[in-house]
């Protein structure tokens, strides 16, 4: 009687990621794939621009000023329905509760720590956090610690009006009820 062995390779156990399985090279199906957009398009796509000119500290750094009597914000950059800005926030100074009308928007801390007031109660924001927020979103943002702080903000379409709301949710607390 003969007995008969089967002989296996050995292999690593494949991972399966996902039904979609692609053979070959992708980049060679160039109908398939669309073109690289010159501007960002999507909400992903606008935290995404938030984060490049956050890791790329040789952009902004250099152009940030910290002034005591008013806010300091500069203009960043400017692109078809978006606007990018760049802010400093001394020990103490804040927005005031305001809503960005028509336009959403990405808050990303570059330095320091921001409180934002909103809604939903107060938000610490540390260096590298983000926050996407829908047109007539209503916040305030401060400078609560005692050092600096700076933020980027990338607002679409660009912003065009910033209504002030009547109470801040940072000084309600302080307020007698």
């Amino acid at each position: 009687m003969n007995s008969t062995s089967v002989i296996t390779p050995a292999a690593a156990p494949l991972a399966v990621e996902s039904d979609l399985q692609i053979a070959g090279d992708i980049l060679s199906v160039q109908h398939l794939l669309q073109p690289a957009r010159e501007h960002p398009a999507t909400v992903a796509e606008f935290a995404g621009l938030a984060r490049s000119i956050a890791a790329n500290r040789a952009e902004w750094e250099h152009l940030v000023e910290y002034d005591a009597t008013t806010r300091w914000y500069h203009r960043l950059r400017k692109g078809p329905g978006y606007e990018v800005w760049l802010l400093s926030w001394v020990p103490g100074q804040g927005s005031g509760r305001h809503d960005h009308g028509a336009s959403s928007g990405v808050l990303t801390v570059l330095d320091g720590e921001l409180t934002e007031h909103g809604p939903r109660g107060a938000l610490a924001l540390g260096a590298g956090a983000q926050r996407v927020f829908a047109p007539g979103y209503a916040h305030e943002v401060v400078n609560d610690t005692l050092e600096g702080a700076v933020s980027l903000h990338v607002y679409f379409p660009g912003l065009t009006e910033m209504p002030m709301h009547s109470c801040s949710p940072a000084h309600r607390a302080h307020v007698p009820a």
